[in-house]
């Protein structure tokens, strides 16, 4: 028996009023870290497992938990007694596959990242669209189990069919179990005797993807849709990977995005910003909306129509539409025209140029 004077707390990195939730979690990221396993070649690893492995013994037990903050002689003589005393205590916080987890049955076909264009009225108010790529496909002669027809897998004589195998390792600190992947059936729990000629035993082959993609509406462009489980077949190794689609917003003859409000931009004559005008202004879904534009209208004034814009994101409403306003200057008059206009810059007390010889002919 034998009292400690470490400071279990400061070796788990915790405080002494940590629940025990709080010390489990701490030996869990301290044991990945420390474990010898995970380092390789390092003397120390072992000795600095043992530390945090002591400490959570301690701590997660409320009896010697009590005594140590009563500053009492704790008994740490059978602390980690028997062969099975660390890989006992690393399953009860790591679950049965110990350490390093259980090993993985099965292997997930490849993630695909596809890019999609899509017209501005389908981003803003959604739609769906067709995209296809290259990857790996389900062999439809085997339909993915990777036996001939007629025939099927076996089970792996090595594991027993669970995929996985139990290695001990022995070290200073008494007999570790850890998890690893069968190697005869590579984790699947069963190995293929007469493969399929399509696929050669793999349950997938290379071909062609076609799938229907929902475009939310109101979705920004750069936007990274998931389709889960549509992506590559990963045959009879496992499920399929998940699709990316990556959206793009085409470029729109009349409007601009920005943000969820559309701009459009209204050209108006000099006579029209003067004296007024009611137009009709386009919209993206089709149609028009009149709007009047008052006399005195300045060049770049802005008028908003609310909600006339692209469908938020996720929520109801739409943005607006703002219509900037652009005034034309006539270019290439008439004579009848510039006589008109040069009276009207007479009333208005305004000397522009003289006509060039060629227009008084």
């Amino acid at each position: 028996m034998r009292q400690m004077a470490r400071d279990y707390y400061a070796d788990l990195g915790v405080d002494r009023a940590a629940s025990t939730e709080d010390i489990k979690r701490a030996f869990r990221r301290l044991a990945r870290d420390s474990h010898p396993d995970a380092n390789p070649g390092d003397p120390d690893a072992e000795a600095r497992f043992r530390r945090v492995a002591e400490a959570y013994e301690v701590l997660s037990d409320p009896g010697r938990r009590n005594a140590y903050d009563r500053g009492e002689t704790i008994d740490l003589t059978d602390l980690f007694a028997g062969m099975g005393g660390l890989d006992d205590l690393i399953r009860s916080v790591f679950g049965d596959g110990g350490f390093f987890g259980s090993a993985p049955r099965t292997m997930r076909g490849r993630d695909v990242l596809v890019a999609v264009d899509v017209d501005l009225s389908v981003a803003a108010f959604g739609g769906d669209t067709e995209v296809r790529f290259q990857a790996h496909v389900t062999c439809d002669v085997c339909g993915g189990q990777g036996s001939a027809p007629g025939t099927s897998a076996v089970t792996c004589p090595t594991c027993g069919g669970s995929g996985s195998v139990r290695v001990a390792r022995r070290g200073l600190l008494g007999t570790m179990m850890s998890v690893a992947a069968c190697s005869t059936c590579s984790g699947q729990g069963t190995v293929v005797t007469d493969p399929c000629k399509n696929c050669h035993g793999l349950g997938a082959v290379a071909g062609e993807h076609s799938v229907r993609v929902e475009i939310p509406a109101g979705v920004p462009s750069g936007t990274r849709l998931r389709l889960t489980g549509r992506g590559e077949s990963a045959g009879r190794r496992g499920g399929p990977g998940d699709l990316h689609v990556e959206v793009r917003i085409r470029s729109h003859p009349d409007f601009e995005r920005e943000g969820d409000d559309l701009l459009y931009l209204l050209r108006v004559g000099i006579a029209e910003a003067a004296l007024g005008v009611k137009v009709d202004v386009p919209l993206l879904e089709g149609g028009s909306e009149k709007l009047e534009v008052p006399p005195g209208t300045q060049p770049g004034t802005v008028f908003r129509l609310p909600g006339l814009g692209t469908a938020h994101l996720g929520r109801r409403g739409r943005g607006d539409l703002r219509v900037y306003t652009e005034v034309e200057v006539p270019t290439n008059l008439s004579v009848e025209e510039e006589e008109s206009l040069r009276a009207f810059a007479q009333l208005r007390g305004e000397s522009p140029q003289k006509a060039s010889r060629r227009r008084r002919r």
